[in-house]
C-alpha cells in the first residue's frame, strides 16, 4: 500500500519528538576541577540508551572538535573528559551534543559557557589547631588549588554538647575561635570556592577531612587540652587502604631492626676495635696515660758506693782534687791603734810637749814576724 508525501511527514515528525523525549539529555553539565581537568555530563547509563557525541568549539570562529575521551557507563556514553591542555579560561565555551539511534541523528545544542565560572577547588587539607591564649583557638590549613588569592573559605564546627553546625566564613586561611571551652570536645570543616574576584560561581569544593581537639569525657584515652602556645594533637579520620598500612608496618619494622639490634652491636664492635687499638698502640698509651718519672734509682750509686762524695760519684780525678787543697801558710800579723789624743795649738804649746810638727794624732806601732 502505498503511502503519500504529505504523511510522512508527520510520521518523521514524530518519530524525532519520540527520539528527542526518550534519549536526549537535560542539559550539559561542565565542572572544572581544580584547574587540572574537566568534565561534561549529559545524563547516566541506566536512563540514555542512545549514541552520543559531543563536539565543542571557543569563541565564534573557533574549529569544531569531537571529544577525545568520552566517560562510559553501561557501554553508553554519559560525557566527556577535557585534559589541562584542552581548557581555555575567559573564552566563551559552546557545545553540541548529537543524539543517534536506528540510524536517525538528532542535534541537541547547549548554551555557551565560561569556564572561570565553573571551577570547582580541591578540598582544604593539612588542618592544624593551635592554643593561642586561655580560650582561643587558631584554625590553619593550605589548599591544593594553585590560585589561593582567589578562594574563600566556610569553617563548618561544633562541640559534642551542640546540636546543630555552626558556619562562618572566612577571607584567608586562618580562622580564630574566641571562646573555647576545655569540657566541650570539638569538630572542625573547612571547603572553599573561587572568589568574586576570580569568577562567578557557586560550586563548593568538598568538605575537608575533619579535625577534632578538646576532651571528651565519654570517650577513654582523651586527655585534656594541650597548655597554650603549643601544638594541639589532631585526631582525623582518614581511609587507609591496606596495601599502605603494609607498607608502614614494613616500615616500622625495619626501624625496629635497625635500632634494636644493629645499631647496639655495630656500637660494641667499634668500641672492641677501639681497646684494642689503645693496647697494641703502645705509642697512643703514652699519649694518654704517660709514666711518672721516678729518680730515686739513678741515685743508689752515690749513697751506697760512694758515701754521698758527690765528685768521686760524678768520677773527678784525683790530681784534680787535690789541686784545689792549700799546700802554703802565712805568718801571723797583729794590728793595734793607740788612744786619740786631742790636738793643741801652737800659741799653747806646753814645754816638754811635742808639738804638732813632731808628732800626728796618732801613734801607730807595727809588729810583724
Amino acid at each position: 500500500m502505498a503511502v503519500s508525501g504529505a504523511s510522512l511527514v508527520p510520521i518523521l515528525l514524530g518519530l524525532g519528538i519520540s527520539l528527542a523525549s526518550a534519549h536526549s539529555p537535560k542539559e550539559v553539565e561542565c565542572i572544572l576541577f581544580n584547574e587540572e581537568y574537566m568534565t561534561c555530563k549529559w545524563g547516566s547509563g541506566q536512563t540514555l540508551t542512545a549514541n552520543y557525541s559531543l563536539y565543542y568549539w571557543y569563541g565564534n570562529k573557533s574549529p569544531v572538535v569531537e571529544c577525545q575521551q568520552y566517560l562510559w557507563e553501561h557501554s553508553v556514553r554519559i560525557g566527556c573528559r577535557f585534559e589541562q591542555r584542552e581548557i581555555i579560561q575567559f573564552q566563551p565555551f559552546h557545545v553540541r551534543v548529537n543524539a543517534s539511534q536506528d540510524g536517525r541523528t538528532l542535534e541537541i545544542p547547549s548554551n555557551c559557557m565560561e569556564l572561570q565560572n565553573l571551577v570547582k577547588p580541591e578540598a582544604p587539607v593539612n588542618l592544624t589547631i593551635r592554643n593561642m591564649s586561655s580560650n582561643q583557638l587558631q584554625l590553619t590549613w593550605s589548599s591544593p588549588y594553585p590560585k589561593a588569592h582567589c578562594l574563600e573559605h566556610v569553617v563548618k564546627y561544633k562541640s559534642n554538647k551542640d546540636t546543630s553546625w555552626m558556619k562562618q566564613e572566612v577571607k584567608g586561611d586562618i580562622f580564630s575561635f574566641p571562646s573555647v571551652d576545655y569540657e566541650k570536645y570539638y569538630t572542625f570543616y573547612v571547603r572553599s570556592k573561587i572568589n568574586n574576584y576570580c569568577g562567578s560561581t557557586q560550586l563548593w569544593s568538598e568538605w575537608s577531612v575533619p579535625v577534632f581537639w578538646g576532651s571528651n569525657a565519654t570517650s577513654k584515652g582523651r586527655s585534656s587540652p594541650e597548655p597554650p602556645g603549643s601544638p594541639l594533637r589532631l585526631l582525623t579520620v582518614l581511609t587507609v587502604s591496606p596495601r599502605l598500612v603494609a607498607g608502614m608496618a614494613d616500615e616500622h619494622l625495619q626501624l625496629f631492626w635497625i635500632h634494636t639490634v644493629l645499631i647496639p652491636i655495630a656500637s660494641c664492635l667499634l668500641l672492641l676495635v677501639l681497646v684494642v687499638l689503645l693496647v697494641r698502640m703502645e705509642r697512643v698509651w703514652v699519649i694518654i696515660m704517660p709514666r711518672i718519672p721516678n729518680p730515686s734509682k739513678n741515685f743508689d750509686d752515690l749513697f751506697i758506693t760512694h758515701n754521698g762524695d758527690f765528685q768521686e760519684w760524678v768520677g773527678v780525678p784525683k790530681d784534680v782534687v787535690e789541686s784545689f787543697k792549700p799546700n802554703y801558710s802565712e805568718s801571723i800579723c797583729h794590728v793595734s791603734e793607740l788612744p786619740y789624743e786631742p790636738f793643741q795649738d801652737s800659741s799653747t804649746h806646753l814645754p816638754g810637749v811635742p808639738g804638732p810638727q813632731e808628732h800626728g794624732p796618732y801613734k801607730n806601732s807595727y809588729v810583724g814576724a
